[in-house]
């Protein structure tokens, strides 16, 4: 299983049109931030982080135990440990959000700003899934990988 891939064919990082400075040389500027509108919530926007390599190995660090340890159990047998593995993998999807999200605009949960841990603890479900998605795609994770 591969968590951690380079981007994936025709996905691109953006960088900007050089700007001049003081009518000196170009410079590149890059947004390390993306900010994407809900297509399961109109309305609602929601910034993630692009991937970078220091933020690819500390989310490689993050999820590296939780997955090894989900591994282990959905290779049983059991049914316990097939509903432990399923649990461990809510878990690295939490793990995922917390440290993808930067922010959610355009909604409120229980009348409060949500947040990653409101969304995970009473937010739709539908949106939780399409920013995960959002934040594997950055990660340049296949359909397939994030499906894991």
């Amino acid at each position: 299983m591969r968590y951690f891939s380079r981007l994936a064919k025709g996905q691109e990082q953006r960088a900007r049109e050089p700007e001049r400075r003081n009518g000196g040389s170009p410079t590149a500027t890059y947004d390390s931030v993306l900010d994407i509108g809900s297509k399961a919530m109109p309305g609602v926007t929601f910034a993630i982080n692009r991937i970078s390599f220091g933020r690819r190995m500390e989310l490689a660090r993050r999820v590296r135990e939780i997955s090894q340890r989900m591994g282990f159990l959905a290779a049983g047998s059991q049914l316990e440990e097939k509903i432990d593995a399923n649990l461990l993998r809510h878990e690295i999807e939490g793990t995922y959000l917390r440290w993808g999200l930067i922010r959610i605009d355009g909604l409120t949960i229980d009348g409060e700003p949500a947040t990653a841990d409101r969304l995970l603890e009473r937010g739709p479900e539908e949106l939780t899934h399409e920013i995960v998605d959002a934040i594997k795609a950055q990660c340049g994770l296949s359909e397939d990988e994030r499906k894991n």
